[in-house]
């Protein structure tokens, strides 16, 4: 008789919900349903299906070809990575609890879904796909949660830049245009639209600002890792369907231009024992954030928290090609005194550092950039903090004035190019491990290729330097 399959168990969890679930979609006048998930670049794939096939997808799932976790990119040889033109599909069953309407067409619905191994296979059918960094990360926080009692909460920063028609920003030289009110107005029609649909979706909003030349950043409260990261994922959509609908040009690009911010992804975390004590935590979540000690006012982190940060500092280096995923993502690095990290290093709220600490015991980690899959930074993160708390890790002591100025740190140099974060990455075992090795393969085979694409191509840059300087 065959053991119960992972497969089998969510087709069983959707079953009991399946009747509440079929009225509340037809109440809502949903015809049409998208079934959505998140492949390892952080891009969203799925099909489309008629509402009426609701209970059928519930315990059928939809099936893509398993390249789709891969973007169906071929390398430079073309050869399609992920199994080739020959490899199986997988089966993608939707979580009913993410649910949702778009607020902009309302006739559409849609669901994330979990990816496993179709049924079918010997040996490996029903089991969770190894290539699905979604459930990858829930598994991970799962398993963190059952071996320290903790659960890791994030709120993420997301800066992108905007630019069409309407939207540029004036100011004088040597000055930027950062939290001026007039560029804020500039973006009223964006900031408006996006923050409404939003919270249509069931995000929390909470404030937002203009930071650089087209650049805006919009947040919503912090939750656990793993809804934080489906958000970051439909926030990106949300902008993006924003930008069809007012004829303007949306993009997470980490650095779109030299000489201004980068566009970041900072992720703030804490970790909390929920429930101890029926205690009151932030802004009345129940549990108890450990990296905060109630008995002391001023900035402060306990001993937990600062093990927490040693994990988190001596994983920086491996952890950097997943935080900046991009061949472009580098250029934020290049660019000094942008605001962002130059050192693997740590300081009460110091914001030239990699990990800030800031009020309330939370950790502003900000490696991240705007191109980050959510779900492989938290994955990872999980296993550099448990790391931390498991060996004592000792960050050191915190960095006092400026990280741009000589600082030096105990702890490696950070990588500068995708290919030396590669090797970092792939040198990390506890960062490696925070993956299947399925996984992890086909991350380094995706990013290799890019670097060897990058290497390959003639840029303006070079044109400029080398195409009259001889004789």
């Amino acid at each position: 008789m065959s053991s119960t399959t992972a497969l089998d168990e969510h087709r069983e969890q959707n079953a009991a919900v399946a009747d509440d679930l079929v009225a509340r979609v037809e109440e809502t006048g949903v015809e049409f349903l998208y079934y959505q998930s998140v492949s390892l670049t952080g891009r969203v794939v799925g099909k489309v299906v008629p509402a009426r096939h609701l209970r059928r997808n519930l315990e059928r799932g939809i099936n893509l070809h398993r390249t789709a976790m891969s973007d169906l990119q071929v390398d430079r040889a073309g050869n399609l990575l992920g199994g080739g033109t020959e490899a199986a599909e997988f089966t993608a069953m939707p979580d009913p609890e993410t649910f949702a309407v778009l607020p902009w067409d309302t006739s559409v619905g849609r669901f994330l879904c979990r990816v496993y191994e179709p049924g079918h296979r010997p040996d490996v059918g029903g089991r969770p796909l190894a290539t699905d960094a979604r459930s990858n990360l829930q598994r991970k926080h799962a398993a963190f949660t059952e071996a320290t009692g903790l659960r890791l909460r994030s709120g993420c920063e997301p800066e992108m830049t905007w630019t069409g028609p309407g939207l540029d920003v004036h100011y004088k030289p040597g000055s930027s245009p950062a939290y001026h009110a007039d560029s804020l107005e500039v973006m009223r029609p964006v900031y408006q639209r996006v923050i409404r649909y939003a919270q249509a979706l069931g995000f929390d909003m909470i404030e937002g600002d203009y930071e650089d030349p087209g650049q805006l950043e919009l947040n919503w409260m912090f939750d656990d890792a793993d809804r934080t990261a489906d958000r970051l994922v439909t926030y990106r959509q949300i902008c993006r369907q924003v930008a069809r609908e007012l004829g303007v040009n949306a993009s997470f690009m980490p650095k779109p231009a030299a000489g201004v911010m980068g566009n970041g992804c900072h992720h703030n975390l804490s970790l909390w024992r929920v429930g101890v004590d029926g205690g009151q935590g932030v802004d009345g979540e129940q549990g108890e954030n450990i990296l905060a000690d109630p008995g002391v006012t001023e900035m402060h982190l306990t001993e937990a928290g600062r093990h927490a940060v040693g994990g988190i500092l001596s994983h920086s280096a491996g952890m950097m090609a997943l935080m900046g995923p991009t061949v472009n993502s580098y250029k934020r690095y290049w660019d000094a005194g942008q605001f962002a990290p130059s050192q693997i290093n740590w300081g009460f709220d110091n914001k030239t550092c990699t990990v800030r600490l800031s009020a309330n015991g939370r950790l502003e980690f900000k490696l991240p950039d705007a191109s980050v899959n959510p779900y492989l930074s938290h994955a990872a993160l999980l296993s550099a903090i448990k790391d931390g708390l498991d060996h004592a890790i000792d960050p050191g002591a915190p960095q006092s004035g400026s990280s741009y100025e000589g600082a030096q740190s105990k702890f490696e140099a950070l990588p500068l190019t995708l290919s030396d974060a590669l090797d970092a990455f792939e040198a990390d075992p506890i960062v490696r491990g925070s993956f299947p090795d399925d996984l992890t393969d086909l991350y380094l085979e995706l990013k290799r290729d890019e670097w060897a694409r990058f290497c390959g191509a003639i840029t303006d840059w070079e044109r400029e330097m080398y195409t009259d300087h001889l004789p």
